[in-house]
């Protein structure tokens, strides 16, 4: 790594899709099965549209979708008060403590990257559309595959989530960051990289690893190159739309992203 003056000072991860559960799967398992058990059936597509956000937040976005409207009009006679959304959210709690620990494996490539990151000497971050409440297992989980981050921020330590920057502006008032621009948000979301940029932050979108494909690394894997490349396009079409300055497959793809930013940073500019 050249030697610059300007150098990062902070790289802030969301969790699922991001830095564990490639494909943020365990979010959509809670989601569907609790719709299911409120006898509305939803697509993997109406389940993932508003992810990111904030889970009560994220609830009451499926619930305004026409068709999921409609359905819980017909079904339970009336339409969706913030009385239902407030029970399914906490009802969703459990189903969520059990979808985490089943999806809390490491990314490939993350922890070679975190150690990339500290050699740079800058701290890293955490956010979560989770509650506290939801993720102490994920946190205990990722421990002992070897990453702890310096500082982890839920949805419910802030009065506003995504794509509100109080999260990240959080996080790096407790990671001692005294400059905007020397800090990064990593997203696999639209809303979570819109949370960068509003915050005033480089972004980095992941394409393949979260949200947007969706697959396990297993069933990403055992795709050929003609499978992937269609999911690749929309994926990163998406993601290219957000806003971000750049997009990669993965996390395990960070590292020239970084030594890009430091050397634009060198160059005077800004995000």
């Amino acid at each position: 790594m050249t030697n610059t003056n300007i150098q990062l000072q902070a790289v802030v991860f969301d969790w699922a899709g991001t830095t564990v559960d490639f494909g943020s799967r365990a979010p959509i398992l809670a989601f569907m099965a609790l719709f299911k058990d409120n006898k509305i059936e939803l697509t993997i597509e109406e389940a993932r549209a508003p992810m990111g956000l904030e889970k009560r937040d994220h609830i009451a976005a499926v619930l305004k979708m026409p068709r999921v409207a409609q359905l819980w009009k017909e079904i339970y006679g009336s339409e969706v008060t913030v009385a239902d959304i407030d029970r399914l959210y906490q009802d969703f709690i459990p189903y969520q403590l059990k979808s985490i620990p089943q999806c809390s494996a490491l990314i490939p490539g993350a922890l070679a990257v975190f150690d990339n990151i500290k050699q740079r000497g800058a701290k890293i971050g955490s956010n979560t559309g989770y509650a506290s409440m939801m993720i102490g297992q994920l946190i205990q989980d990722a421990a002992q595959q070897g990453y702890q981050p310096d500082c982890i921020i839920t949805a419910s330590d802030v009065k506003h989530g995504r794509p509100y920057p109080e999260m990240l502006w959080k996080n790096l008032i407790e990671l001692d960051v005294s400059d905007i621009k020397t800090a990064v948000k990593v997203d696999d979301t639209v809303v979570g990289i819109e949370e960068g940029l509003n915050a005033g932050c480089w972004t980095v979108g992941l394409a393949i690893s979260g949200n947007e494909v969706g697959l396990s690394f297993e069933e990403w894997q055992a795709l050929s190159a003609e499978q992937q490349q269609p999911l690749k396009d929309k994926a990163y079409a998406k993601m290219n739309q957000s806003g971000a300055h750049y997009v990669i497959d993965s996390i395990a793809d960070l590292p020239a992203v970084l030594d890009d930013i430091e050397r634009r940073l060198n160059q005077g500019e800004k995000p």
